[in-house]
């Protein structure tokens, strides 16, 4: 504490109780809150006994095969041992030697925790928690309808049109391009840049403008004799001559 002369005190009780919960699935995700609780304030715990805990009908909605909770006597034993050993114990910061001492983990948290009720509650839910998922806890399953998410798809074939328009034309353009190729006897060169450098516009060789070759490795023979220089004409363009 920041003020020394401040001291507080607070007082924090767990006690067993039933309660009625509503339930729902959306989209996967459970939702589940707490519509009515109801504890008995007499119940003691004695050695040997059980807790017996029956809660009215007209308070709790309470189906016919569990209307009565208890708490067996060794669960109850250990739990009240578990609790009295676990938050038991001292601690505190020495402001002279900026050190700490503190019996336990424990209390170093509460000694650090904010807001003590929301950690009290927190610990009472977890326990809850913990004990409606025991196989053991006398639950029953509930019977109803579920749902679940699927997956369709819907097909608008006006939108195909224009992909298969042009899937269609190009399909056309290639087949043109190798039946109009065949009739002139046009070589394939591929990706060559051999037939684009020597036999298109603006290259003047010296030798001859037009050299007949059959195959692409007949033009790369024949490109081994040749060079090439970029120049600038009059007109300050460039151009490619032979050397």
């Amino acid at each position: 504490m920041n003020d020394l002369d401040e001291v507080l005190a607070f007082e924090c009780a767990l006690s067993y109780c039933v309660n009625t919960y509503f339930a729902s699935v959306t989209d996967g995700n459970i939702e589940q809150r707490i519509e009515k609780t109801w504890q008995n304030n007499s119940a003691s715990h004695s050695q040997g006994s059980d807790l017996i805990y029956n809660p009215p009908k007209s308070i709790i909605n309470i189906t016919a095969n569990a209307s009565t909770f208890k708490v067996a006597d060794l669960a109850a034993t250990a739990m009240n041992s578990f609790m009295s050993e676990t938050f038991t114990g001292s601690g505190g910061i020495n402001s002279s030697s900026s050190g700490s001492a503190f019996s336990s983990d424990v209390i170093h948290a509460l000694y650090d925790t904010k807001d003590y009720c929301k950690s009290i509650e927190n610990l009472a839910t977890s326990m809850t928690n913990n004990i409606r998922q025991q196989n053991d806890s006398g639950s029953s399953p509930f019977e109803g309808v579920a749902y679940e998410t699927e997956t369709y798809v819907h097909v608008r074939w006006a939108w195909f049109a224009y992909p298969a328009t042009v899937l269609a034309l190009s399909l056309l353009y290639l087949l043109g391009t190798i039946i109009e190729s065949r009739n002139r006897d046009i070589l394939i060169w591929k990706s060559s840049t051999l037939a684009l450098l020597l036999l298109g516009q603006g290259l003047e060789l010296s030798k001859s403008g037009h050299v007949p070759v059959n195959a692409l490795s007949e033009m790369t023979e024949m490109a081994k004799d040749i060079e090439i220089e970029l120049i600038q004409t009059s007109d300050e363009n460039w151009k490619m001559v032979q050397r």
